[in-house]
């Protein structure tokens, strides 16, 4: 079990009400499906761009309330019009998913962490965004928590996924970041573990943990299983930044990951968290 952004879908669990289960399962196939577009496969730059484009014009059709036309993804988009239309979710959010998906095909550099952030506001804020969507949840604070949450998910995913991502050519390092180090991205790709990079790597963890403490009161504003569902999300985020804390942050080298061990650790952690009280991952 990895922290991956779409992993934390509630994805037909136990937690999630049954009424809800569709919409859910549609959306996380719609983001699921244009990700491996963006990401999988040996197909070049150009020609998965031109594949979203055509996956975005049939996310246009099924928001105008028109029949999918293209048969390979008409599985996608079949049951996500019947949920787009009984529970009237935004267009808008999806149509934020596919632009970092179509950002993903350049594989970009990010100068500073305010760019990677408004990376975040579209590959990850909007899953937090639709699933509040579907309990009615609303309030202008509750969608900052939220949005919180998601960010820092997505940036653990990065931070833990460093042995991964490097040698494919991903870099989510923030330039500037990496030069008040005194590294550059070639330095990085080479995956030699030093003091300078453990200090790095410590030091993103750290923004990623203030990120979800900062979000973590959204679980108290969430109606019964949700609450508990987004319980174990933030406790599976902040394991993982427990445990790149205890490999000494040596993610260029090794990959963490939570194993069946750990289930016992988040669900007594989820069961701590208590209203007016910051989440927090023990060392």
């Amino acid at each position: 079990m990895s922290i991956d952004h779409y992993e934390n879908f509630p994805v037909a669990s136990v937690l999630c009400p049954p009424a809800l289960r569709p919409a859910v399962v549609a959306i996380y196939h719609f983001a699921r499906t244009a990700d491996d577009i963006a990401d999988e496969g040996d197909a070049p730059p150009a020609q998965r761009l031109a594949a979203l484009g055509a996956y975005r014009a049939e996310l246009e059709r099924c928001a105008a309330g028109l029949p999918p036309l293209d048969p390979r993804w008409r599985r996608v988009f079949e049951p996500l019009a019947v949920q787009m239309r009984r529970f009237a979710l935004p267009p808008q959010l999806l149509g934020d998913l596919l632009s970092a998906f179509e950002q993903d095909t350049g594989n970009p550099h990010y100068p500073d962490r305010a760019a990677l952030l408004d990376y975040c506001r579209r590959s990850a804020d909007p899953i937090g965004r639709l699933l509040l969507h579907l309990y009615g949840v609303q309030e202008r604070a509750a969608l900052a928590q939220s949005d919180a949450i998601c960010s820092a998910l997505q940036l653990i995913n990065f931070w833990q996924d460093f042995s991964v991502d490097l040698p494919r050519g991903r870099h989510y390092v923030p330039l500037a970041d990496a030069a008040r180090h005194g590294l550059t991205l070639q330095q990085l790709e080479a995956q030699q573990d030093s003091t300078a990079t453990q200090a790095l790597v410590r030091e993103l963890c750290d923004w990623a943990r203030a990120l979800m403490v900062s979000g973590a009161p959204l679980v108290h504003r969430l109606p019964g299983r949700a609450g508990w569902e987004l319980r174990l999300v933030v406790q599976g985020g902040l394991r993982i930044l427990e445990k790149i804390e205890r490999m000494n942050h040596a993610t260029l080298a090794r990959r963490p990951k939570l194993d069946a061990f750990d289930v016992p650790r988040l669900l007594w952690r989820a069961l701590g968290m208590r209203a007016g009280t910051a989440a927090r991952s023990p060392a």
